[in-house]
């Protein structure tokens, strides 16, 4: 059991590791600019969230750490609350059962979030985990809207508004449909 709790860890971190994007291309100071509009901001954080999507939740999750790291009881809960999400929501396959009963994953997510709420409460940094996860995401949100877009590849970036923006294939079977510009 605990070969195999370990084994879990390992490659969730793993995965997680090899899903992050190098930071070397994440702190790139020549792709840094200013948007010429809103909605080349909008395009940007929407493109940027989605390819570094790990390297900003490495970023908030470690701010909250910070946040966090001058009251030990407070870790621990944490810790506590990130194994209890780990197994009962995200390492399952198979939906909870408990006495015989079918738990749905929503009640479970619900529980979950509550659990969250209450250690946070409890242990006295509410106020602070919820101001670090606001400058955090404030961080997150600028560094999105300044960084251009580029020089990332293109595969894994999709049209935030979806086929009406999408590129237009050589045989007019994209956006634009039959028509054809002036």
């Amino acid at each position: 059991m605990a070969n195999q709790v370990i084994s879990g860890f390992k490659e969730t971190a793993q995965s997680i590791a090899g899903a992050a994007r190098p930071w070397g291309e994440f702190l790139d100071l020549s792709a840094l600019s200013f948007p010429s509009s809103i909605a080349d901001a909008t395009t940007r954080v929407t493109q940027n969230l989605t390819h570094f999507r790990i390297n900003y939740s490495i970023i908030l999750y470690f701010l909250l750490a910070i946040a966090l790291i001058t009251r030990p009881i407070a870790i621990l809960a944490f810790v506590a609350v990130g194994l209890a999400w780990y197994f009962l929501y995200f390492a399952r396959e198979e939906s909870l059962v408990i006495f015989g009963f079918s738990v749905n994953d929503a009640v479970v997510t619900v529980f979950l979030a509550g659990l969250t709420i209450a250690s946070l409460v409890i242990t006295g940094v509410w106020v602070r985990s919820l101001t670090t996860v606001g400058f955090g995401v404030l961080v997150v949100v600028l560094h999105a809207a300044v960084r251009g877009t580029d020089d990332l590849v293109s595969d894994d970036l999709e049209s935030p508004y979806g086929a009406m923006l999408s590129p237009v294939s050589d045989d007019n079977g994209g956006a634009r449909g039959d028509y054809s510009g002036l």
